[in-house]
This record gives structure tokens, sequence and C-alpha cells, in this order.
């Protein structure tokens, strides 16, 4: 029979609905049910992505026995931690105060008012090594609530006092200067992989985040060296096994320094920070491998991540037929009955493909070699290998495609999707790809139409069982208003269409009225209307996507600039000083916050285009901003002068001699206009 949880939407809790046990979603059903029985509460939190979850389950959870000690001790309680970050950042950090280390699965003891007092990750279904089976903890963790109470309660005073502290703003008085950037920078440039590309070892994440923040200390310096690091780094993941060589889109991580093996789940955040990313690059070294990688990428999403409603859907599993990575790779064998043993050679030297594999007895495809030395190996001009490879890539597609997929996960998260539709405007406005703003677009409409309950932002999205009609849940969260509220701002900048940027502010007005407060001067994870956690959760750490308040810190500033409203920039000031000590001692960790220090400290470019879109001159110019790397610029323009103007760049802005026409402002200072593309790109270089 199944449990409560097939009421949910989220495929992650779907997946649990059938264990034998007795779980409850996170709400006031089960926390009221714990209360009333005096039942210590077992707090497991996962994805639907996450290969050891996947492990877990099927060794416990789909265990009778295991079961009935579940439901008999506690209170059973599952957690999609992509629909609820917040549960999940609070007892994660729970756990990482107990144990050192965190992960998911996610397992956590707590008391009948959800205070955590014990806790760790995965728990095999019976002791192994050091490692107690998950029988043995559930019946110690019982045992204590049962006849150690007070150990327990002291237990659980000490970490919440401990997570109190950590989430507590240290607002610093010193200045927040171009020192500090740099000592940030080298702090974190410390851990690069001069070899792979990357920071640290394995395993190793791509953290486009960081990236990001090189690419910008380059532009402040021109070193050559800083910028190899950002092309090395790209040019190893893509030819690496983290990229899907066959259909486009990067895995999670690498489980190897060499970015060969990946851990073969794909999440859209990845994907679309590292769109952003290699399109900011294209700007600044134009490489036809970046260019490729982008549109593969896009081409991926829109294929195999999109709802016909204009969402984007949140990840695909690692496993398949319950083995990792299965979907993705080949033998030899395989490939030469596909492609016919002459494609089959080439393409097998093309993609590092040799006898008994590289990955348990398979081959994932990875570009090992330059292709002159694979030319010269098979004896073949270079063009006719890649001739070849061309048309094999097809082939191979539509043979992957009869194999059982991997799990998609179809719910529809606003920041996520926000970061694909700055993914999609970025990459639309440096590519000259109109229809990729024309995606942005009609992702922005869906998530404005869809995921708001009044004027309240909701969370996530899940379509119904027709695949069109759906229902939105879960009140949003910080990360999600100011994702929303900079995707906006970029779609404005690609399109001119100021509906998007009256949307962002009043997003913007929201954010701040839910999330800041005035007591610390920082902003809180959680809405003033949120009520069902112990604490009020503050995460200032840029994991594999930015946290809310350095999202908050990059929209304040760039709507600051676009309104000419500074309390958005002093509140994205105040909160920048929250973090200050915080950047000071590890980059690592805060490349969403240094990107906005950097626009902070800037005097930010602020271009304006005036002249009809369709016309070939003003194309041309725009093709002058959008062809080189700007970190910190703004741009707006419209067709013809607009009085009233509805922004302060627009004011007093004209075609000059009927011609459109380029302005370039900076530091309180603006430059003659032009109308010649050669004149604006002397000013955007100065």
């Amino acid at each position: 029979m199944p449990n409560r949880l097939a009421n949910e939407t989220s495929p992650y809790l779907l997946q649990h609905a059938d264990n034998p046990v007795d779980w409850y979603p996170w709400g006031d059903e089960a926390l009221e049910r714990a209360k009333a029985e005096d039942k210590p509460i077992l707090l497991s939190i996962g994805y639907s992505a996450c290969h050891w979850c996947h492990v877990m389950a099927h060794e416990s959870f789909e265990n009778e026995q295991i079961a009935r000690i579940m439901n008999s001790a506690f209170i059973c309680i599952k957690v999609d931690r992509e629909e609820r970050p917040d549960v999940d950042g609070i007892y994660m950090a729970a756990v990482q105060t107990l144990t050192g280390s965190g992960g998911w699965p996610l397992t956590v003891f707590l008391t009948p008012d959800g205070k955590p007092f014990y806790g760790g990750t995965y728990f095999p279904s019976e002791d192994r090594g050091q490692m107690p089976g998950f029988p043995r903890v559930l019946e110690s963790m019982a045992t204590a609530y049962a006849e150690k109470k007070g150990d327990v309660l002291q237990a659980t005073s000490e970490i919440t006092g401990r997570l109190a502290q950590m989430s507590s703003p240290r607002s610093s008085s010193e200045p927040l200067n171009d020192e500090l950037f740099l000592a940030a920078f080298n702090a974190l440039a410390g851990g690069f992989d001069w070899e792979n590309g990357g920071f640290g070892q394995q395993p190793k994440f791509p953290q486009p985040l960081v990236l990001d923040v090189v690419l910008r200390q380059w532009a402040r310096t021109g070193a050559s060296a800083i910028l190899e690091m950002v092309e090395l780094s790209l040019e190893k993941m893509a030819r690496g096994g983290i990229y899907d060589q066959i259909g486009g889109g990067f895995a999670r991580y690498s489980t190897d320094d060499k970015w060969l093996v990946p851990h073969f789940e794909k999440m859209l955040y990845d994907n679309a920070l590292l769109v952003s990313l290699y399109s900011h690059t294209f700007q600044a070294i134009d490489k036809p491998l970046y260019r490729q990688v982008v549109e593969e990428t896009l081409d991926f999403v829109e294929r195999e991540m999109s709802h016909a409603s204009g969402g984007f859907y949140s990840a695909y599993d690692a496993d398949s037929e319950g083995v990792e990575g299965k979907f993705y790779v080949w033998t030899a064998e395989q490939l030469d009955s596909v492609l016919g043993e002459a494609d089959g050679r080439v393409v097998r030297a093309y993609y590092g493909v040799e006898e008994g594999g590289n990955f348990e007895g398979d081959s994932i495809l990875w570009l090992p070699r330059d292709l002159d030395e694979v030319a010269g190996e098979l004896e073949m001009p270079e063009e006719d290998v890649l001739a070849v490879v061309e048309r094999s890539r097809p082939k191979l597609y539509a043979e992957r495609a009869t194999r059982v997929p991997p799990g998609l996960d179809d719910k529809i998260l606003v920041s996520w999707n926000a970061m694909m539709l700055t993914a999609f405007a970025e990459a639309g406005a440096a590519f000259d790809r109109t229809e990729w703003i024309e995606r942005a677009r009609s992702n922005a409409t869906f998530l404005l139409d869809n995921l708001f309950d009044g004027p309240r932002l909701l969370r996530t999205w899940k379509a119904g069982s027709d695949s069109t009609l759906g229902s939105a849940k879960i009140p949003g969260y910080l990360e999600d208003y100011a994702s929303l509220g900079g995707a906006l701002i970029t779609l404005y900048e690609s399109t001119f269409e100021q509906r998007w940027l009256d949307e962002a502010t009043q997003l913007a007005d929201r954010m701040i009225d839910l999330f800041w407060d005035e007591s610390s001067d920082a902003f809180y994870d959680t809405g003033s209307d949120a009520s069902d956690l112990f604490t009020r959760p503050r995460d200032v750490f840029d994991n594999a996507i930015p946290c809310g308040g350095s999202s908050a810190a990059n929209f304040l500033l760039r709507l600051a600039t676009h309104t000419g409203d500074m309390s958005y920039r002093t509140a994205a000031e105040n909160t920048l000083r929250s973090v200050r000590e915080y950047m000071e001692k590890s980059g690592s960790g805060f490349g969403g916050w240094l990107a906005a220090l950097d626009y902070y400290l800037s005097s930010p470019k602020e271009i304006v285009v005036m002249g009809d879109s369709e016309d070939a001159a003003t194309k041309a110019l725009l093709r002058e901003v959008h062809n080189r790397y700007i970190p910190n610029r703004v741009i707006t323009g419209a067709n013809t002068p607009i009085t009233p103007a509805p922004t302060p760049l627009l004011e007093a802005r004209v075609l000059v001699n009927d011609a459109p026409t380029a302005y370039v402002c900076e530091n309180y200072a603006c430059q003659l206009p032009v109308t010649d593309p050669a004149e604006l790109a002397v000013q955007l270089n100065l």
C-alpha cells in the first residue's frame, strides 16, 4: 500500500511512495504527531539523481524488517532537498557540525520539536567494517532518546547553539576594496590544477562560479597566465567524459582528476552555469570549441530537459536499469555494429576507445588525444577524420536512444530555471542566435504566469498527468527571487523590452520585504512568512549554485545601475559586508559573492543603443557590444526616443542624424554618441 508520499509531486518523493516505511513529507502533520507521541524523528534527505540515495533506498527503505524498526521507533520524514533547500541546509550544517562531513543521502535524528541530535549520510543495511549498519544505528538512537533523554536534549542545545552562531552575519567595517578581491583570487588560484585544469584533485567539480572569478581577474589585469587557467579548464572539460560527447551537456562531476569518469547525473544548474561561462569566454577569446559546447548543450536542454509550456526540468539520474552510467558507455563491438568496421575504427581512435575499456569494462567516450595525432595514427587527413565523426554522432545518438534512459526529474524549480534562462539569453546575445533569446523569453513568460500565488513567488511546479496543466507549491526562497530577478535583467538587456525590467524591480521590492533583516543588514534565506523550522537559515556559501545572498547582491547592484535607485546598491553593499571575513579567507566557496564584489568595485559601463531593432545598422552596433567580454556593464536601448524615459539611462537619448546611435558612459561621464561600429569599438575598449 502506498504511503503518504503518493500524494506528492516530487519525483524523488514519489520514488519512495511504495516503501514499507510510513513516510511523511515535511510538514505540520508529521511534526505534530511526533510531539503528540513524544517520538524522535528520522529525517532522510536526498534527490532523484543521487546514486547513493538509490542504494540506501534499495538496501534499507525497501527492507521490511528495517522498515518495521523505523515505523515503530520514529516518525519518518522524507525530503527532496531540491524542493526544500532550507530544510536541507539546516540539517546538513548540523551533520557537518557533528561529523565534519556531509552529503546525500542525509540521515538525521531529531527531537519531536525538530532539533537534531545525531546524523550521518549513507548507512549500509548491515555492519560493514567500521561502518555501523542502519538497523544498529536505529536501535541505538531509539534507545538513547528513550533512556537518555537528558543527554539528547543537551546535545541538541549545543548543536542548535552552534548553528545559530554559524548563521549570524559577521558585518565588517573593513573596506570592500581591490585588495580584498585580489586576496580572494590568490586564495582560490593556489588550488588550480595546471595539468588538467579545474581546482583540486579527485573528485573534481567544474566550479563555473570560481572560473568566472578567474575570468574577471583576467579582465582586470590582462594577464595571459590568468586567461590560460580558464582556457585549460574549459578545453579539458569539453574533451573529457564529463561532457556527453554524443548528446551534449555536462555531468555533475568527475570522479578522477582528468575529467574522464563522471558521476553521470546531469543537473540543469550545472549546464546553465557552464553555458554562461563558455559564452563569456568565447567573448573574451573566439574559439570554435566554446561555440560548439554552447550549441550542443543548449540543444540537449531544449531537446531533453524542456516542458512544452516553457519550463526546464531539473535533472537526469546517473543510473539506468540500476547501473550507473549504463546508458552512456560503449564497447568497441557496439560501435562497430552501429557504424560499420571502417567508420567504427575511426570513431574508436577519436574517442579513446581501447581494448578492455576505461570504465568497468566499457568505454566512456572522450578526447584524450589531439586531432593531428589521431589522424596520423589512422593515416587519414584531419578533415576526413572529422567527417567520419560528424556523420557517426547522429547514428550513435539514435542507437543510444533505444536504451533504457536514466530517470528524469521533471519538476521545475524557479532558481534553476532562472539560471538556464540567463544562459539562453546570454548565449543568444553572444552568438547572435535570436531563437535562443526567444527561448529565454518563453521561459520567463512561463515562470511569471505559473509560479505566483498572488504576490508570492512559489518554488516549484510540476505538470499534471496530461503533461500540460500543472501545479505550483512551496513559498519561494531568497535564491528564487534573486535568481529570477537577475535573469529578467539579462533578458531585458537582450531584448530592451521594458516589461522584464519592471518585473525585476517588483521582484526586488518583494524580496527586500520578505527576506531583509533590519537588525543585521543582511538577507535570510526564508521569508518572514516561514514558520516550520526551529531556526531561520542564512547560508553564506556559494556551492554548486550561488547562494541566495550572493545572487541578491548581484541582482540589486545591476538593478541599481538600471534604475538609479541607490537603495538597492546600499542593500547589496551591506550584504557584501556580512561575508567580507569569509571572502578574505576562502575564495573558492564565494564565487558568486566575488562576482558581486567585482561589480561593486568597478565603474560599470552604461551602454545605450538607440535605433530600430530590425535595422542592420542597429544590429551592427549591438554586435560590437555583445562580441566582447565586459563583465561589469549594463546595456539598454529603444527603437525611438521615449519621453518621459522609463529609466535614467534612457533620458535624453536621441538618434544622431536619424541614424542608430550608441552612448557609452562610465563613472558619471559620457563619451560622445557614435553611429559607427568602429568608433563604438574604440570607446568600449577604453
